[in-house]
């Protein structure tokens, strides 16, 4: 709120460089919550999706958080007014690079009830594969 109070001042004092200053601070504040948000939601499909390949199985429950997971990525990355999206696709492989420590800390808790520790689960499952499924799955 303080940034558009200043962006006000700045526009009527008809500083337009300051303003522009201001505006893209603004944007680079939305692309990053919006970025997180993604993110997030990376780390919940990524959980899931070591979870079936860990366990070598599926259930409803994980199969429903895969889809919605998905879908909300691709709400958060589609751009409504400008079109296109925020994150490309590097970007949007790179951000499930990023979230897969956080996924496979995660599932470490259930994967086996808790028993292994995320080194060991790493040993059992392919995680480029991981990683190329939640991709094409978002795609």
């Amino acid at each position: 709120m303080e940034e558009l109070l200043e962006l006000k001042t700045l526009l009527l004092k008809g500083d337009i460089k300051g303003s522009l200053a201001i505006v893209e601070d603004l944007e680079d504040m939305s692309k990053n919550g919006i970025i997180s948000a993604i993110r997030s939601y990376a780390v919940i499909l990524l959980f899931h999706l070591i979870k079936q390949q860990a366990e070598n199985r599926t259930t409803r429950s994980w199969d429903v958080s895969i889809r919605n997971s998905v879908r909300e990525i691709k709400r958060k990355n589609k751009r409504r007014k400008a079109g296109g999206y925020y994150l490309n696709n590097d970007e949007l492989r790179e951000t499930l690079e990023e979230a897969y420590l956080n996924a496979l800390d995660e599932a470490s808790l259930e994967v086996a009830e808790g028993r292994y520790e995320p080194e060991e689960i790493e040993t059992k499952i392919n995680k480029e594969q991981i990683i190329d499924n939640a991709f094409l799955l978002i795609q």
